[in-house]
C-alpha cells in the first residue's frame, strides 16, 4: 500500500562566492565552486576556529595566483633555488580530468 503526502525538503539551490558574491551556477544546471576549509586544533593560535569559504572559478584562480606570488616572494633571495618548489603547479592535483576518473599514482 502506498501512502502519499507532501514532504517539504530543504536543499541547496545555489552557492554564492564568498568573495565576489556571484552565483556558482553553470549552464548544465549544476554548480562549480571551490571550497577552502580550515579547522584549527589544539595549541594553535586559533584553536577551535573553523573556516569554510566557497569561491567561484575566477576567485579561486586569483587566490592561487596570489599564493604563487607569495611563494615566489618567500624564495626571492634564496640561493638554493632548486630546493624551493616554486613551479607553477601550486595546488594542482589533476589536469584534464573531464569525467572524474580515479587518479592513478598521485
Amino acid at each position: 500500500m502506498k501512502i502519499t503526502g507532501r514532504v517539504e525538503l530543504v536543499a541547496v539551490t545555489d552557492v554564492l562566492c564568498d568573495v565576489c558574491q556571484c552565483s556558482t551556477r553553470v549552464r548544465s544546471d549544476g554548480r562549480q565552486f571551490a571550497t577552502l576549509r580550515a579547522h584549527w586544533g589544539y595549541d594553535s593560535t586559533h584553536d577551535g576556529e573553523r573556516y569554510e569559504l566557497h569561491l567561484c572559478e575566477d576567485c579561486i584562480l586569483q587566490t592561487v595566483a596570489y599564493l604563487k606570488l607569495e611563494r615566489r616572494t618567500q624564495y626571492l633571495f634564496n640561493e638554493d633555488i632548486h630546493t624551493a618548489r616554486i613551479d607553477g603547479s601550486l595546488g594542482l592535483d589533476i589536469k584534464d580530468d573531464y569525467f572524474g576518473a580515479p587518479a592513478i599514482n598521485r
